[in-house]
């Protein structure tokens, strides 16, 4: 089975690429009633769109949406989902010197490698620009998971390079993620950020960083024992976005060092309810939810696409020089965030159902 779906009950499959006529996603296993608008997908797509500020790419796209089926009154239906955001600001041309070359550490060489040929119009179908119809799916089920259990996402960025922020997560508020344009929350910080990622940008190169992820009011119980725990589903959807080359939940590699006893975490009442002290593991234990908060992070590398001299080959086994034309981001981070978001949505939103239609 082609890998372009993902989920059980809640599933999506996308389609498209970054300079064909539009990217898509159908989306089955929607409960039927849900209230949503375009504007309401829209305005999380606005989050992760071209063209924000003068650290992302300079491509400026709308990424309009409309919603095609299984809607009706301003209402899911329950029947598959089509949404679909027209490309209407391409620069092919861009990526004529792509046609034969393979980018270091870009999916140029794998793709052909796996099916012969591949589209070289703005990398096709490895194109961080699939990712919209992630949002835009997420987006049904954000709400959802909002007014059936006040469940939130609040991902951030929280390091860039060797700049790290110092921040709280279970304080942190949407407000503080959307008051700068790096999307960090600990604003003295974001600052040196963001003039780290400027002059990376005016280098013509690239340099990668942390998100935390963080999902608040999860109920305990989701998940299973196996293969489909929560951390491992959260790991899989985190490493299908491009760019990242790194996931860890709770306090992950910074536990090695640890001792069982530093490390467990004890148990109490509060508020009536049982609870950990220190959440350290991330808001699951045996891939089970623990009602604490889940809290991880996604590590992204540097964009390859740079602008600066490379030694690389072409198709034809030569060994050739590459400076990489077209729009790229220096740091995919602030775009990243609600595509973590996007993604920990939809792992939740599979799980609750599958929860529900065992246990009820």
């Amino acid at each position: 089975m082609a890998g372009n779906s993902f989920g059980q009950l809640y599933r999506i499959t996308t389609f498209g690429e970054s300079h064909g006529g539009g990217v898509g996603v159908v989306v089955d296993g929607c409960p039927p009633g849900i209230e949503i608008t375009e504007e309401e997908i829209q305005k999380e797509l606005d989050r992760r769109k071209p063209g924000q500020s003068k650290i992302t790419t300079p491509r400026k796209e709308a990424d309009k949406i409309k919603i095609l089926s299984g809607y009706f009154e301003g209402k899911t239906t329950g029947t598959p989902i089509l949404l679909i955001a027209h490309n209407e600001e391409f620069e092919s041309d861009d990526y004529l010197e792509l046609k034969e070359a393979y980018r270091p550490s870009h999916a140029d060489f794998t793709y052909e490698q796996k099916y012969g040929f591949r589209d070289w119009r703005g990398s096709g179908r490895a194109s961080a620009r699939e990712t919209l119809a992630r949002v835009a799916a997420a987006a049904i089920a954000k709400k959802y998971l909002k007014e059936k259990l006040d469940i939130e996402f609040l991902s951030y960025v929280e390091q860039v390079g060797n700049i790290k922020a110092s921040v709280d997560f279970n304080s942190v508020t949407a407000s503080d993620i959307e008051s700068n344009i790096i999307r960090c929350p600990d604003q003295k910080v974001a600052e040196k950020m963001i003039e780290l990622v400027d002059s990376v940008r005016k280098d013509g190169d690239s340099i990668g960083g942390i998100v935390q992820g963080v999902i608040r009011n999860v109920p305990a119980g989701l998940g299973e024992p196996v293969f489909d725990k929560i951390s491992a589903d959260l790991g899989k959807a985190m490493l299908s976005i491009n760019a990242v080359k790194g996931f860890d939940i709770g306090l992950g590699f910074r536990s090695v060092g640890m001792r069982g006893s530093e490390h467990n975490d004890t148990f109490e009442i509060r508020d009536g309810e049982i609870r950990t002290k220190k959440n350290d593991a991330g808001g699951t234990y045996g891939g089970i939810t623990s009602g604490e908060a889940i809290h991880f992070r996604v590590v992204f590398k540097p964009v390859s696409t740079i602008k600066k001299e490379q030694d690389t080959v072409s198709r034809k086994k030569e060994a050739i020089k590459l400076s990489a034309a077209g729009r790229h981001d220096p740091c995919v981070l602030p775009r990243a965030v609600p595509i973590v978001d996007a993604m920990g949505a939809l792992v939740i939103m599979d799980h609750y159902l599958r929860h529900r239609a065992q246990n009820t």
